[in-house]
C-alpha cells in the first residue's frame, strides 16, 4: 500500500519550488528596498496568544491545531500558528521598541474540511510604531508594487474600515454579543446578518443600506454624506475621517481602488482601514491597521498595520515558464577520470553554468567529455563535436551559440 501525504497538505515539485522561490524573492526584494527587515517566528505558539483580547474571530479559533505541550506534570496548550501577524507582534513586544518595519515568510496552519488547504504560505510585512494615513498608504503602495513586479494584470485593491463597521453596528440597537457576532461574520466574509439588522432599523436603513452597498471608487458619496452621517451616528466621525484621509493619500499617489464598506478580512484585531488584493475572484493578498494588538500583548499604546501576500494562491496563477527568468545553461560532464571531471564541473559552475556529473548515461543539450586536463570534447544537441583544451574555450563556444 502506498503511503499518502496528510489530507489538506501539499508537496511542492521542483517546478513548484522554482515558482515559490521566484515569488518570495520578488517580495523580499521589494520589502528590503522599502526598508523592511526580515524576521522569523516559531511554528508553535501558546494558544492564549491568539485568544487574548479577541485577536482571532471565533470562526478562525475553531480551526486551529492545538495540543498540550507537556512539561513534567503540567502542560500548556499550544497551537501551530494560524496567523503570521500575531507572532510578529509578540516578537516586537518582547524585544523591540519604536518604529519597526519587519517582514517574514511563513507557513500557517488551520483545519479545513473537504479538500481545503490546511497549510498556507504567505510573505507578509508589518509596519509597527506609525499611526498615519501615509503609513497605511505605504503598505498598499508596496503591495501593488509587488504584484506589478510579479507581472500580474487587472489586480483590484478593495478598501473597507473596521472602525466604520463597528460604528454602524453600535447604532443598530443590538446587544454587545450580537454586535460581536455580526462583526465576526463580516470579517469572515458574510454580510447577510449586517444587512438584515440594517433593514430592521427603519430610522437608519435609508442611510446605512446605501453605505453598505457602496462599491467602486465612490468616495464622493462618503464626503457628501459626512455631515449627515456624523449627526446620525456620532461614533462614525473619527473612523470616517481616518478612512477619507487615507483615501486622499491614495488619490494623490494615483493609485486605483474600490470602496466596499461591508467587507472584511477574517481578523478581529483590525481597528482601522482594511485592504484586499483581488485578481478576478481570487484574493491574493491584503492587510490592515491593528492599533490595539500590541497593547493587548502588554506592549503599550503602539500603532501598527501590515500586509500579506498569499503565496499558495499566487502559485495557482503562475506557471514556471511565465514567472521564472531563464535558467543557466546545463552541461553534462562525462569522464572516466573522476578528479578531472570534478575540476571541469567546478570551473563551469564558476563561470555561471549548471554542471552535472554524468552518473547514469543522462542526456543534455550540451555534454563535455573530459579525457584529461588539456583534452576535452564539447558536444551540442545535434551531436556535433568540438575539441577544446580549456574551460575558457568551452565558455566562448557557448556564448557564441547564445547559451551564455
Amino acid at each position: 500500500m502506498k503511503i499518502q501525504r496528510c489530507k489538506g497538505m501539499r508537496d511542492m515539485s521542483p517546478d513548484d519550488m522554482a515558482v515559490f522561490r521566484r515569488v518570495v524573492g520578488i517580495c523580499r526584494d521589494c520589502y528590503i528596498k522599502w526598508g523592511y527587515r526580515e524576521v522569523r517566528t516559531p511554528v508553535i505558539e501558546y494558544l492564549h496568544l491568539f485568544t487574548s483580547a479577541g485577536t482571532l474571530t471565533p470562526g478562525m479559533l475553531g480551526k486551529v491545531y492545538s495540543f498540550l505541550d507537556w512539561d513534567g506534570w503540567s502542560g500548556e496548550r499550544v497551537v501551530l500558528r494560524p496567523d503570521g501577524t500575531i507572532p510578529v507582534a509578540r516578537l516586537y513586544t518582547e524585544s523591540m521598541q519604536g518604529l519597526a518595519r519587519l517582514f517574514y515568510t511563513a507557513n500557517m496552519f488551520t483545519f479545513e474540511t473537504g479538500e481545503g488547504n490546511r497549510e498556507r504560505w504567505q510573505c507578509g510585512a508589518e509596519l509597527i510604531g506609525a499611526r498615519s494615513a501615509v503609513a497605511d498608504a505605504e503598505l498598499m503602495a508596496l503591495s501593488l508594487e509587488i504584484v506589478t513586479k510579479l507581472g500580474l494584470k487587472a489586480v483590484e485593491l478593495k478598501l473597507s474600515h473596521a472602525g466604520l463597521i463597528k460604528a454602524l453596528l453600535s447604532k443598530l440597537k443590538l446587544s454587545q454579543e450580537e454586535q460581536h457576532r455580526i462583526f465576526d461574520s463580516i470579517l469572515d466574509g458574510d454580510t447577510t446578518l449586517l444587512k438584515k439588522a440594517s433593514r430592521e432599523s427603519p430610522e437608519l436603513s435609508d442611510l446605512l443600506l446605501p453605505l453598505l452597498s457602496l462599491k467602486g471608487q465612490s468616495t464622493g458619496f462618503l464626503r457628501e454624506q459626512r455631515a449627515l452621517l456624523r449627526r446620525s451616528i456620532p461614533e462614525i466621525g473619527y473612523p470616517l475621517d481616518d478612512f477619507l484621509k487615507t483615501i486622499a493619500v491614495l488619490d494623490d499617489l494615483g493609485l486605483k481602488y474600490q470602496v466596499n464598506i461591508a467587507s472584511g478580512a477574517g481578523f478581529e484585531y483590525y481597528t482601522g482601514i482594511i485592504f484586499q488584493l483581488y485578481m478576478g475572484r481570487e484574493k491574493i493578498g491584503g492587510g490592515g491597521r491593528y492599533d490595539a494588538l500590541i497593547a493587548a500583548m502588554g506592549g503599550g499604546d503602539v500603532p501598527a498595520s501590515g500586509l500579506a501576500i498569499y503565496l499558495d494562491r499566487l502559485m495557482k496563477v503562475f506557471k514556471a515558464d511565465t514567472v521564472l527568468p531563464s535558467a543557466p545553461v546545463r552541461i553534462l560532464v562525462k569522464s572516466t577520470d573522476v578528479k578531472e571531471a570534478f575540476k571541469a564541473a567546478d570551473a563551469l559552475r564558476q563561470s555561471g553554468y549548471i554542471a552535472e556529473l554524468d552518473l547514469d548515461g543522462q542526456k543534455a543539450e550540451w555534454t563535455l567529455e573530459v579525457k584529461s586536463a588539456a583534452s576535452m570534447v564539447l558536444i551540442d544537441k545535434a551531436s556535433k563535436k568540438t575539441a577544446v583544451r580549456t574551460i575558457d574555450e568551452v565558455v566562448k563556444i557557448l556564448e557564441a551559440k547564445g547559451a551564455g
